[in-house]
C-alpha cells in the first residue's frame, strides 16, 4: 500500500519544524556562551561600563536565557530578528539585500553542476576504461581535491590574462544605474525590466564564481553519476533490453539515466543548501557581497542577532532542499514511496 503524497509531504514537514525548534535552540544557546561580552564589542573598549551596562538591559542580555530565547522566538514569529548590533539595521532589512545575491550565485552554480556533472557522469561510465573516462575522472578528482578558492583565484587572475574586459569581481558593472527589482535577482530583475544590458552584465559577473562554487559539486556528482551508471548496467532489465537489441542511446537516456539520477539528485539537494553556508570564501574573492560573507562578519564580531538568524536562514535552506529532493525522488522512484507506507 502506497502513502498519500500528501500524508509524506505533511510528516516531513512536522518532522523539519522540529528540526527547525531544536537549531533555535541550540545557536542561541551558543552564541551566548561564547567568550565575549556582545554590548562590550558593540561599544567598543572606549566605552564607559555603564554605556555598555545600559546596553545589555536594551538588548536584554541582563534577563534568564529561557526568557531570552522566549523573547526572541515570539518576535521572529512576527519578522522581527533584532537589531544587527554591527549595520545598526534590522536583521531582516540585511537579509534582504544579502540573501538574493548568494542564493543567485548559488542557483547558477547548481545549474552548471546540472549541465556539467551529469553528462559528464554518463559519457564517463559510457566510455568506461577508456581515454575518455580517464578524462573525466582527472577532471571529477581535480574538482573535489582542489579548494574553491583556488579555483576562483586562478579563474581570475586566466581572464585578467585571457579576457581582460571580462569582470571579475561585483555583481554589476557601477556604469550600470539599476535598482533591484522584488525577487533580488540580477538577472531575472532585469530582464522584467527590459533592460537587457543589466541582464548580459549580470550575467558575466555570475560565470566566474558561479563556477568556482560549482567545481567541488560537479566532481562529486560526476563520480556519483558514473559509479550509478556502472552498477545499474548490471541489473537484470537492462540486460534484457540490451539482449534484445534496444539501441543504446534509448536504454542510457530513458532507462539508465532516470534509475542513475536518484543518487545524483540527493546530493544535488544536499549541495544546494550547502553552498549557501560555504560560498563566503567565493564571495570575499569576487567581492560579491551576499549573505555567506555577511554571516561570517556576523560571527568574527559577535552580532549575536545576525548570527542567530544567518543560522536559522541557513538552516530553513538545508530543509527546504531536503523536501524538495525527497518530493522528487518519490515521483521518480515508486519504490520510496512503497517504503514510507510501511
Amino acid at each position: 500500500m502506497q502513502q498519500h503524497p500528501l500524508v509524506a509531504i505533511l510528516t516531513r514537514l512536522g518532522t523539519f519544524v522540529l528540526v527547525m525548534i531544536a537549531l533555535s535552540i541550540m545557536i542561541f544557546a551558543l552564541a551566548r556562551v561564547v567568550p565575549g561580552d556582545p554590548a562590550r564589542m558593540a561599544l567598543g573598549p572606549a566605552a564607559t561600563q555603564e554605556q555598555v551596562d545600559a546596553l545589555r538591559v536594551q538588548m536584554g542580555l541582563d534577563k534568564p536565557l529561557l526568557v531570552q530565547y522566549v523573547d526572541y522566538v515570539g518576535k521572529a514569529l512576527q519578522g522581527d530578528l533584532g537589531m544587527s548590533l554591527v549595520s545598526q539595521r534590522p536583521v531582516t532589512t540585511d537579509l534582504e539585500q544579502t540573501v538574493p545575491a548568494t542564493v543567485e550565485l548559488v542557483l547558477v552554480s547548481v545549474i552548471f553542476m546540472f549541465v556539467v556533472a551529469i553528462p559528464l557522469g554518463v559519457i564517463t561510465a559510457h566510455f568506461r576504461d577508456r581515454a575518455l573516462d580517464h578524462i573525466g575522472r582527472i577532471l571529477s578528482l581535480t574538482g573535489v581535491t582542489i579548494p574553491s578558492f583556488l579555483f576562483a583565484i586562478s579563474l581570475q587572475l586566466l581572464a585578467a590574462r585571457c579576457l581582460p574586459n571580462w569582470p571579475i569581481i561585483g555583481r554589476l558593472d557601477h556604469s550600470l544605474s539599476f535598482q533591484p527589482g522584488p525577487t533580488g535577482f540580477l538577472l531575472i530583475d532585469g530582464l522584467v525590466a527590459g533592460r537587457l544590458d543589466v541582464f548580459v552584465d549580470a550575467l558575466q559577473h555570475l560565470v566566474l564564481p558561479a563556477f568556482a562554487l560549482a567545481m567541488a559539486g560537479i566532481g562529486q556528482i560526476t563520480r556519483i553519476t558514473r559509479s550509478s551508471m556502472l552498477e545499474n548496467q548490471r541489473k537484470d532489465h537492462v540486460l534484457t533490453l540490451q539482449s534484445f537489441g534496444v539501441p543504446e542511446r534509448v536504454i542510457i537516456f530513458r532507462y539508465l539515466l532516470k534509475l542513475s539520477s536518484i543518487a545524483p539528485l540527493t546530493i544535488m539537494g544536499l549541495e544546494f543548501a550547502s553552498l549557501i553556508g560555504n560560498a563566503f570564501v567565493i564571495e570575499m574573492v569576487f567581492a560579491w557581497g551576499g549573505f555567506a560573507s555577511y554571516g561570517l562578519n556576523a560571527i568574527l564580531q559577535k552580532d549575536l542577532n545576525a548570527v542567530t538568524a544567518v543560522v536559522l536562514v541557513a538552516g530553513l535552506f538545508f530543509i527546504v532542499a531536503n523536501l524538495v529532493v525527497d518530493v522528487l525522488i518519490s515521483m521518480i522512484d515508486p519504490r520510496q514511496r512503497r517504503k514510507e507506507a510501511r
